[in-house]
């Protein structure tokens, strides 16, 4: 196990001297996932919203299929996107493969169900005697949505941060939408995947150690807003 305690010291160092490869996938892994999960909440927590809040013709229907696509596989979300990114696809013309932008519409089709789905979710949990209580006192409906997410602010809280966990841990999507390029797309676990395949175990156990950093951060955050949510 020496090849092992070498490769902890190694990485270390690396990390204490902000080496560039492994401070360029941490950037790129960053930026890609907080662009996807802006998205991702820009369109799915109105959605996801819409779902659990009001009843209409196909609410059902949508949320079987933003329940089903919980499980898609990361490799298949990028075999997809790739298919109208390349250059023979739809949108090939306008440059997406193998670039951030690319990664992030990925990463983004990733998040959104789980951030439509816990957002329907949630709205559904909520006391139903608080939207009496809103009729009761005269609450127009904008008032009741509002104060309904009020009611709801840390629930959602928690959604977006497991959405963010579940990114920023993927691999299939980085891997097949972004290439891997040094400097550019390379992201911790496509570079993780890459050091391990190759026996460079430093900066894939420095990059190891960043996420393990990031999985402490996101548990934190989650039992935050889970005791802010029960309080």
């Amino acid at each position: 196990m020496s090849y092992f305690s070498e490769g902890i010291h190694k990485a270390l160092d690396l990390l204490v001297h902000m080496d560039d490869a492994t401070v360029s996938a941490v950037q790129a892994t960053l930026f890609s996932t907080g662009c996807a999960l802006a998205l991702a909440m820009l369109m799915g927590l109105p959605l996801g919203f819409l779902l659990g809040y009001t009843s209409f013709p196909g609410n059902k229907a949508l949320r079987l299929i933003s329940d089903t696509l919980l499980a898609f596989p990361t490799v298949l979300i990028g075999l997809l996107v790739y298919v109208f990114i390349t250059k023979r696809g739809p949108l090939g013309e306008f440059g997406l493969l193998f670039t951030v932008p690319g990664m992030v519409i990925g990463q983004t089709i990733l998040a959104l169900p789980i951030i439509v789905s816990w957002t329907a979710q949630a709205v559904e949990n909520l006391d139903s005697r608080c939207r009496q209580t809103l009729l009761t006192l005269g609450a127009d409906p904008l008032q009741q949505a509002l104060l309904t997410i009020r009611e709801i602010r840390y629930d959602l809280g928690m959604v977006c941060v497991t959405a963010f966990g579940r990114v920023v841990t993927e691999v299939g999507v980085a891997m097949m939408l972004g290439g891997n390029i040094r400097y550019s797309t390379r992201t911790m676990t496509t570079a993780i995947s890459l050091e391990t395949s190759k026996g460079e175990f430093a900066q894939g156990i420095a990059l190891g150690l960043v996420l393990l950093l990031i999985a402490f951060v996101v548990n934190f955050l989650l039992a935050w807003f889970r005791n802010k949510g029960r309080a």
